[in-house]
């Protein structure tokens, strides 16, 4: 396993591991982690929530930011060996069967949900499960494809899935993706209207294909990146986030649906962060904060999914919000103060764990 770059290391833009990538990829991760275990979710102050349906937040950007990270480490990991002539086959069977370990993981950790807390329905989607299918689709492309069909596919997708919202409809319950997910996996999603019986979920099959989309503007990046095309990076940012604020104007940002403009408008900032985590850690020598839960990235994520149902599953999470944070904080600062820094600590239980892998030289991968 090669060793991430360290800070102040000044690695040559082809290296197969940036630790400016890790960087951003862990700080991620502890988003995702912030905003997916409050202490109370009616108390949740709106930057950590999602948007109710349209619009964006800035929660509606972590899940994009990690996808596009996905792409660009495929870039950072394949590029080297496909540029010294490593045979394709090999590194396509590696990788649909990391692909396929990662979705498996996502089905297993739900199936455990659907087992231990009560009232909870199988969900056959999810976040690890859109993840696996994105990494396998963007490497096959970035192994057996020359760039411009990345472009291709990429246009492809978000002008065919945007014509596929504007005929079909944009109301949630009511709108393709919706449709195709009630048709496919019933009411094994996220959720499901009690009146009408139509369900709705936020990684579901047919919103995965703009997902990959987010998937392979990683992997431009990535590319520009490897090549030290720092410019390109800061031009293509701006592009994509002028694009998809243009965009918006004909069809909004939604996460759930995960629209044409949304897609152009987290890229856009991803690429901007990338860029300057770049500039700052890999060239600058700054600290890379969050490289440790870059290198445990799934590992952290899933065992935090795995504490969120063991939890309340015991019946300790009641006691131990009540006693650790809510019985004293409530009354001085507030439920919100309180909720927060539940989620706060949940955080930084996490971080502890991953130092401790990351000082013994554990890193998980699937």
């Amino acid at each position: 396993m090669t060793d991430p770059a360290r800070p102040g290391s000044n690695p040559s833009p082809a290296s197969a591991r940036l630790a400016s990538v890790d960087a951003l990829r862990g700080l991620t991760v502890a988003a995702m982690l912030l905003v997916n275990d409050p202490g109370d979710w009616g108390h949740v102050y709106w930057p950590l929530e999602h948007a109710e349906w349209n619009g964006c937040t800035p929660t509606d950007l972590i899940f994009p930011f990690f996808l596009f990270i996905v792409g660009v480490s495929i870039a950072l990991s394949l590029g080297p060996r496909l540029a010294r002539g490593d045979a394709r086959a090999p590194l396509l069977r590696a990788g649909l069967a990391r692909a396929l370990r990662i979705v498996l993981l996502g089905v297993a950790i739900n199936l455990l949900a659907a087992w231990l807390l009560p009232g909870r329905d199988m969900r056959w989607p999810g976040v690890l499960q859109r993840i696996g299918v994105c990494f396998a689709v963007t490497a096959a492309l970035a192994i057996y494809t020359p760039r411009r069909a990345w472009w291709v596919s990429l246009i492809g997708l978000l002008a065919g899935y945007g014509l596929l919202l504007h005929f079909g409809g944009l109301a949630k319950w009511d709108n393709p993706v919706d449709r195709v997910d009630g048709a496919l996996f019933g009411r094994y999603v996220w959720d499901r209207n009690a009146i009408t019986g139509q369900v709705h979920d936020p990684e579901g099959l047919l919103s995965t294909l703009p997902s990959i989309a987010s998937t392979l503007l990683g992997l431009c990046a990535g590319t520009w990146l490897r090549a030290g095309s720092r410019r390109t990076l800061l031009l293509a940012g701006a592009a994509l986030l002028a694009a998809g604020w243009l965009g918006s104007a004909a069809m909004p940002f939604n996460k759930n649906l995960w629209t044409p403009s949304f897609v152009l408008w987290t890229a856009g900032w991803a690429m901007l962060a990338l860029l300057a985590c770049h500039v700052l850690i890999d060239r600058r020598g700054w600290p890379a904060l969050g490289r440790r839960f870059g290198v445990n990235a799934i590992a952290a994520y899933a065992g935090s999914e795995l504490m969120q149902i063991l939890l309340p599953a015991s019946g300790l999470q009641p006691v131990l919000y009540q006693r650790g944070f809510a019985g004293w904080i409530t009354p001085l600062a507030g439920p919100w103060v309180a909720s927060l820094a539940w989620a706060i600590a949940f955080v930084a239980l996490w971080w502890a764990i991953v130092w401790a892998m990351d000082r013994r030289g554990i890193h998980l991968k699937l």
